[in-house]
């Protein structure tokens, strides 16, 4: 069978497909070929994807003989999941294998901002001494966090910011407030507009769909707490990104840190040139070393199950 990923993979992972005598392409550039990656994928058995190969239109339609498309992630914007249902193409995700690595991210950049005395490294090495300057952060303990969507990523992260002493709400509009996730979690279920007005931190976990793109428009972030820490490593689109850095540069909010966009890689963005308390990261969130080897592995697994 053959067996072509388009994107980064856990080498070893690569190797334990080579290793079950499959026949494996595998080329992190190919993504950027179109031409090459229709002609590959007509012969493909199973497609492996992250997040920029775009499973739809022409590309879906050249899988003609494709049993099963596997996703190094969890996200599913990229892949037109109902086409591949109609074509018989099973759509895998790695659930719950990036989980930590994103949730991480959420607690240690909203420590990261809610104190904001990280970047005085030039400062210190030079001879200043911006200590008044740099003694009025604050503590995540005793903070509220807001986890707008209460799937695995938002149940782990509600799991470490409790560990560190914080008070944890959610919304889910997918979750009934007697779902057993928020009692196992220690987490008081709330209404969205409850939620925006009360956290001092608001992490986003929700997918980007027709219901949820422009949710944190500059209404809903002008209804956050003065002060309030926004992260999004969910997708982008759900923040007005203008609104956000209007909201920053006029000291609304206490800090941002974004690691999804609208258009990536993120054109110039003046919008967001001098913003402070301003965290921009590549759509990195849920890729670390061990992330990457467990969605890696996972995604291996499942493919050789439906190869075998």
């Amino acid at each position: 069978m053959k067996i072509v990923i388009t994107e980064f993979m856990d080498e070893r992972a690569v190797a334990q497909l080579r290793a079950a005598k499959h026949d494996v392409l595998y080329d992190p550039k190919l993504v950027d070929d179109a031409a090459r990656l229709h002609a590959e994928a007509a012969t493909a058995d199973v497609l492996v994807v992250r997040n920029r190969t775009q499973v739809r239109g022409e590309l879906l339609a050249a899988l003609a003989k494709c049993r099963a498309v596997g996703r190094l992630g969890v996200g599913l914007d990229n892949i037109d999941v109902a086409g591949c249902e109609a074509r018989g193409i099973r759509v895998i995700p790695a659930t719950g294998a990036n989980a930590l690595s994103v949730a991480e991210y959420v607690i240690g950049t909203a420590m990261l901002l809610l104190r904001g005395a990280y970047q005085s490294t030039a400062d210190v090495a030079a001879g200043r001494w911006p200590r008044n300057a740099l003694s009025n952060g604050r503590e995540l303990g005793g903070k509220t966090l807001g986890l707008v969507g209460f799937g695995s990523i938002g149940q782990l992260s509600a799991k470490l910011a409790r560990a560190l002493g914080m008070q944890v709400i959610a919304f889910d509009a997918m979750m009934d407030a007697d779902h057993p996730a928020f009692a196992a979690h220690g987490v008081r279920c709330v209404g969205l507009d409850e939620l925006v007005a009360a956290a001092d931190v608001v992490s986003l976990h929700v997918p980007l769909v027709a219901s949820t793109r422009g949710l944190f428009g500059a209404a809903r972030i002008g209804a956050m707490k003065k002060g309030a820490v926004l992260v999004n490593t969910a997708r982008g689109g759900i923040v007005d990104e203008v609104a956000l850095a209007a909201a920053l540069k006029s000291g609304h909010l206490g800090g941002a840190a974004i690691d999804v966009f609208d258009t990536e890689p993120l054109p110039p963005s003046p919008h967001f040139q001098d913003c402070p308390n301003l965290v921009l990261t590549p759509h990195i969130g849920g890729v670390t070393a061990e992330a990457n080897e467990r969605v890696s592995f996972l995604i291996a697994e499942k493919v050789l199950e439906v190869l075998n």
